[in-house]
């Protein structure tokens, strides 16, 4: 299947406007082969897409009930307190890590493991990770494996004491055709000591790799690809480091002499998740560089000597499970990039592996990416030895912050965020999307809110931007469907022979669903989003709406300070994450011909001032013709632009799109005092009814003789 495509060339890998083949990791939850009737089943904390299935040979589509394409919330939040607590109450010695606590593995026999702490459990979500075993699972299956431990008086059990859920024939046969792909290309693929010496030169030009050598490439494993001209990092793991997974990347060079890289996995839809170069570091490496690709990893190594590790998925997510990996050094070295969207990434990741041992590479004009450092002829061991401690204090001065400051001025366009693609007049008000900011939106009942902010969400998705949705008012079913039209840009009830396709181009996009819905509680609610941008790396949340957060319970308090203290803790909740929060929320009731206004949003004045972006749907609800409906920008707090364009909505595929030029004139907003406000209106009143008072009308009347007036007596003379 995979090869097929290769075959075709790179251009089948960006077909929809997705940059890059975004894959996920399946998580399947496990049951107790023994005793499982005695204890509780384990819980999912967060599912993903399941694997693909295979093709279906009697030419039917096949149909999954169980769809895990939803986040849900833990049923019961465990911390690393309880999970101290527990495992003293079980007489089971561990370490404190970075991020995460090593314990003797239970799957080893006793005698063999001896004083081996290779049993790894996250301090946030419990997940752990047998080193030895490869075997993993909740912090419930931990628990109950204990459980077994305790009651049969055993010293260890078989890795084969955890079971997944039982492969469909699908599953079964679509892993066997992926293990067979990989093999494939992987045998096909040539290493580069195989090449010819003019071969080799034009496949590292066209990567830009030209002072890569030959033995580095060869001690990594990367090999070429003939047929697409791209290049194959391997994936080893397992106890015996065998090929797990296989990622290839080709280049293409554009108009503006621009190179852009197009990654593809092997396996597509179920990806071995691990760290490219892992298998090259020793046990006593001590210090390590991360880089975001692959190619950075290989400059890294060459130049400095250090041991370096790429990510899977690059800056857009760190998965929790690669962390066992990295508790071993002391020092990690984060060089993701050199841009400000892998400076941004850079920060999210250290919190997750420790601030206190991470150390940044700022990106800067004397620190470009890795591979481009080398390119260049930097000496990229001073650079990485000029990286600064990513642990901070609480106060700060200019002279430590006159960096960021001076990158921010360097990089204006990428410090303005990720621009839409469909909406580009928003671009010219707000500039950008941007992490760490608190979006309020608003409209008229039944004027479109969820339709168009799932398309704006939409747009940031096929980006790149790992989105989370909270739709408490329509079930996850209805917006998928909403969302899935407006990505197809057509009506697939009547194009059902499609939908397939769509459906797995869809599937892709780092899209996630909670399972809420109706009324929530916060708390509930915020839980959920925290281990989200902890597992997934979520940078956009929207939540819809803010009136299913005032829940039952509140009846008897201030509506109006339970609303403050909701939006208070989203405004926390988005600075600390470096998460943008987009909060629907319904207006106050107005008048059908009155536009809407910051002071219409429900509520106290709290919510337009901790947001940092007011967007309001303004709809004139009294007509009927094309651009009855615009967006309003009240306010922005980035650099205070405002502004207002009309929107066509297209009802054949939901989406909204800016009129043509002329058809609607471009207004824009400039807010001002209302003292100001009223006495320009009075001064334009007054200067019309001097305009009426000048102008000669059409029919004159014969004007009045003043004598005719007079009484007898006063008659003139």
């Amino acid at each position: 299947m995979w090869r097929r495509l290769l075959l075709k060339g790179t251009t089948c890998l960006s077909q929809v406007g997705v940059q890059k083949v975004i894959h996920q990791r399946h998580y399947s939850s496990f049951c107790l082969l023994k005793h499982c009737g005695h204890f509780r089943s384990a819980n999912v904390l967060f599912m993903l897409k399941p694997p693909c299935g295979g093709l279906n040979h009697s030419g039917s589509r096949s149909y999954k009930k169980d769809v895990k394409s939803t986040v849900e919330f833990p049923l019961s939040p465990i911390t690393v307190t309880d999970i101290k607590q527990y495992l003293r109450s079980k007489d089971i010695p561990f370490h404190d890590g970075y991020s995460c606590l090593h314990a003797p593995s239970i799957f080893v026999d006793a005698h063999t493991r001896k004083d081996r702490y290779s049993l790894f459990i996250d301090k946030t979500t419990g997940q752990f990770l047998c080193m030895d075993t490869q075997v993993e699972g909740s912090w419930e299956d931990l628990q109950d494996c204990l459980e077994v431990m305790q009651k049969e008086e055993q010293d260890f059990l078989t890795p084969h004491v955890l079971l997944g859920y039982p492969e469909s024939l699908e599953e079964q046969e679509q892993r066997e055709w992926d293990q067979r792909e990989v093999q494939n290309i992987w045998s096909s693929s040539v290493p580069f000591s195989d090449l010819s010496d003019d071969e080799a030169h034009l496949i590292k030009a066209m990567f830009q790799i030209a002072k890569i050598s030959n033995a580095t490439l060869k001690r990594f494993g990367v090999r070429l690809f003939k047929p697409t001209k791209s290049l194959v990092f391997p994936w080893f793991g397992g106890p015996n480091l065998s090929l797990k997974g296989l990622k290839l990347l080709s280049a293409q060079r554009t108009d503006t002499d621009q190179v852009i890289y197009n990654e593809a996995v092997v396996p597509r839809c179920n990806s071995y998740f691990n760290l490219f170069g892992l298998p090259l570091v020793s046990r006593l490496d001590s210090e390590v560089v991360l880089t975001g690709r692959e190619l950075d990893t290989l400059a890294v190594n060459q130049a400095t000597g250090l041991p370096s590790v790429a990510l899977p998925r690059g800056v857009s997510c760190l998965p929790p499970i690669l962390l066992p990996y990295l508790e071993q050094f002391k020092k990690v070295t984060l060089w993701l990039g050199g841009d400000m969207r892998s400076w941004e990434a850079s920060k999210i990741f250290s919190r997750k592996l420790g601030l206190r041992r991470c150390s940044l590479v700022r990106p800067g004009e004397y620190r470009p990416s890795p591979a481009e450092a080398l390119a260049e002829g930097k000496n990229l061991s001073r650079i990485v030895k000029a990286s600064i401690p990513a642990a901070h204090k609480s106060i700060v001065s200019f002279k430590q912050l006159r960096e960021d400051v001076y990158g921010e001025l360097v990089n204006t366009e990428q410090v303005a965020g990720v621009k839409w693609a469909r909406f580009p007049e928003l671009n010219r008000i707000l500039k950008g999307h941007r992490k760490g900011e608190l979006t309020v939106f608003t409209g008229p009942t039944g004027s479109g809110k969820t339709t168009f902010i799932s398309e704006l969400a939409l747009d940031l998705c096929m980006q790149g931007v790992n989105t989370l949705w909270g739709s408490f008012e329509i079930n996850n079913v209805r917006l998928a469907k909403i969302m899935l039209t407006q990505f197809a840009m057509q009506r697939l009830e009547e194009n059902l022979e499609q939908y397939d396709f769509w459906a797995d181009k869809f599937e892709e996009l780092p899209l996630y669903f909670m399972t809420f819905h109706g009324q929530q509680n916060i708390k509930t609610v915020l839980d959920t989003m925290q281990h989200a941008v902890y597992l997934y790396d979520i940078n956009h949340v929207i939540i819809d709406n803010l009136q299913f957060m005032m829940g039952q319970e509140n009846l008897s308090v201030d509506k109006f300070a339970v609303q403050d203290h909701i939006i208070g803790n989203f405004r926390k909740f988005a600075t600390n994450t470096s998460c943008h929060v987009t909060l629907i929320i319904h207006p106050r009731k107005e008048e059908d011909d009155r536009e809407l206004q910051t002071a219409s949003i429900f509520g106290t004045a709290k919510a337009s001032q901790e947001a940092d972006n007011v967007l309001i749907l303004q709809e004139k609800k009294l007509v009927t013709c094309p651009g009855r409906r615009s967006l309003q920008v009240t306010k922005n707090r980035f650099d205070g632009d405002v502004g207002i364009f009309p929107l066509d909505f297209i009802k054949s595929s939901l989406t909204f799109a800016t009129p043509m030029k002329g058809k609607h004139k471009l207004r824009k907003v400039t807010v001002k005092p209302e003292s100001e406000e009223g006495s320009e209106a009075d001064v334009k009143k007054s200067e019309v009814k001097k305009e009426k008072a000048t102008k000669p009308t059409k029919n004159p009347r014969p004007a009045k003789n003043p004598a005719a007036d007079l009484g007898p007596s006063q008659t003139q003379t």
